[in-house]
């Protein structure tokens, strides 16, 4: 078989198959987009290597890599905050996991908020751009949940 056919399988099994056939990056991680199941807002973004996202499978909670400090996580292990996931998908090529979570407790950014998304930067706008606070109220004092 040439090397062609076999990308062309390889591809095929990746974006219509059933298996789970995760394409981490070179740092051996796949980004993971969280969603509150309710309302359908983008709570956070991160990482997963291999562990998290078999530990976030087999838990139903969410576990993540963090890169700053080249270690595994899982959400909520200090504040008590935790994702509990109602689905997990994968995209077409299997390198980006989307996480459909209830989030338990009063938030899930470490800044103090429901959402890690709370600025947005107003559009067409030429130069420098000023970011404006969207839905930024605080939901707890991170200084109190994270010791």
């Amino acid at each position: 078989m040439s090397t062609h056919s076999h990308d062309i399988e390889e591809a095929n099994e990746i974006e219509e198959g059933l298996a789970l056939l995760p394409k981490f990056d070179a740092d051996g991680l796949v980004t993971a987009v969280a969603t509150d199941i309710a309302s359908g807002d983008v709570l956070m973004v991160a990482h997963m290597n291999a562990e998290a996202l078999a530990k976030t499978i087999e838990t139903g909670e969410a576990w993540y890599f963090s890169r700053s400090r080249k270690k595994l996580w899982k959400k909520g292990e200090q504040s008590g905050h935790i994702q509990r996931v109602a689905e997990l998908r994968v995209d077409c090529d299997q390198d980006a996991v989307w996480i459909k979570v209830e989030q338990v407790g009063a938030g899930g950014c470490h800044t103090g908020r429901r959402s890690c998304f709370y600025r947005a930067a107003p559009l067409g706008q030429k130069g420098a751009v000023k970011l404006e606070f969207r839905d930024a109220d605080k939901t707890f004092d991170p200084a109190k949940v994270y010791k």
